[in-house]
């Protein structure tokens, strides 16, 4: 795209390839959370137990943590759109392979293979959405690319997991191989093609690892992403005391517009107030849980915080990555390969928590943990004033 020419203004972004890129994010979340609506089906269509069907997130998520980081080291010097079309054409063979395949174990094992799809295609979101525009659209163009995750939390997901009670799980997972097929001709179409790092610019994963400002950056996301973890995941016995456990689906719905909403704003914060942005999130959202310590039984105290959580969640990808890769610079895909595995982690890690508080204290006791960890993320976001997280306009740093 030319960046410099009279007949572009600068503030035109190439929407339909960031769009592109949001819907491989769509991609990502839906063949992750898919299984987890779906576990009555696919445990009787496999023959196994329903503990042993969520066994398929657990496949998935373990793919994405081990394979992020070696398959972003190994393919940096490939092109681009080549890397990412790779990672897509992933997705449409594991899905339809995981709607044919009448063995538990090959399941598992395909599912593994989409989860390193997607640990690879997160690791390159957000450098893509970046490369595609100027610096000074860089705060905009990826709040477009990472727009597909709160719709398929908030609508993809529901709708999913409708079709597949419906016509059956396996049509569910072929479906999502028709639009992987859809979605690589949008990509060949909108996509702009970049080079990858000759082997000279390379740097080390270790001398990325300590560049300053990345493992702040790392340490907020594990501590956001993990308080929202806890509350995410097992969001249907915190909402038993106010009598919503019933409408799990519509709180979850307004959880995800309202995300929409963040996105939307972030856009327009991101690049002049992007450390303000993360305090004033992780502030308001440690806020929401005092409320929810208050009165946890009232309805209007939770219609009311989860509206405000999906506020200031929703933006959250687009801040912390655009802070990791402003800290990374010419390490940037490698840092946002740590951040697939910090992020992964924090999910992984919200569930064995809430676990161990549910069976513990009850879910009660999740505001008081969540409060402790948004705190301390806001804490090192105060000190990482200098790197991470500086003062002031990010394109003037």
């Amino acid at each position: 795209m030319p960046k410099n020419s009279s007949s572009l203004p600068e503030d035109r972004l190439p929407v339909a390839g960031l769009l592109a890129l949001a819907m491989t994010g769509f991609l990502c979340i839906m063949t992750e959370t898919l299984p987890a609506g779906l576990l009555p089906e696919i445990s009787a269509g496999l023959r196994v137990s329903p503990a042993y069907a969520g066994q398929m997130v657990t496949a998935y998520a373990v793919g994405s943590l081990s394979a992020a980081i070696p398959l972003t080291l190994a393919t940096q010097r490939w092109r681009r759109r080549t890397v990412l079309l790779l990672a897509i054409i992933g997705f449409l063979l594991f899905n339809a392979v995981t709607a044919l395949s009448p063995n538990y174990w090959l399941t598992l094992a395909v599912r593994y293979s989409a989860g390193a799809a997607a640990g690879l295609a997160w690791a390159l979101l957000a450098g893509y959405a970046r490369r595609m525009v100027t610096r000074t659209q860089q705060g905009r163009a990826l709040a477009i690319a990472m727009v597909g995750t709160p719709i398929a939390l908030s609508l993809g997901v529901p709708a999913g997991t409708w079709l597949g009670a419906i016509f059956g799980w396996r049509l569910a997972f072929g479906m999502m191989s028709v639009f992987t097929f859809l979605l690589i001709g949008w990509v060949l179409v909108t996509v702009p093609d970049f080079s990858g790092s000759l082997h000279t610019q390379r740097p080390a994963f270790r001398h990325v690892l300590t560049t300053s400002g990345v493992r702040p950056v790392l340490g907020v996301v594990i501590l956001w992403m993990l308080a929202h973890n806890i509350l995410y995941t097992y969001i249907v016995p915190f909402l038993i005391p106010a009598g919503l456990a019933g409408k799990a689906d519509l709180v979850l719905l307004v959880f995800g517009v309202a995300a929409l909403g963040g996105i939307a704003l972030t856009g327009q914060l991101v690049d002049h107030a992007l450390r303000e942005a993360v305090l004033v999130s992780l502030a308001v959202f440690a806020v929401v849980c005092l409320a929810f310590i208050i009165d946890v039984h009232s309805p209007v105290v939770i219609w009311g915080g989860v509206s405000i959580w999906g506020l200031t969640f929703g933006g959250a990808a687009t801040l912390l990555q655009t802070a990791l890769a402003d800290s990374a610079q010419e390490g940037a895909d490698v840092a946002l390969s740590m951040n697939v595995v910090a992020w992964n982690s924090a999910i992984a890690g919200g569930g064995l928590l809430g676990g161990l508080l549910l069976n513990l204290w009850g879910a009660a006791s999740f505001p008081w943990v969540m409060m402790g960890l948004l705190i301390c993320g806001f804490g090192i976001v105060w000190h990482a004033r200098s790197h991470g997280f500086p003062q002031g306009h990010r394109l003037l740093q």
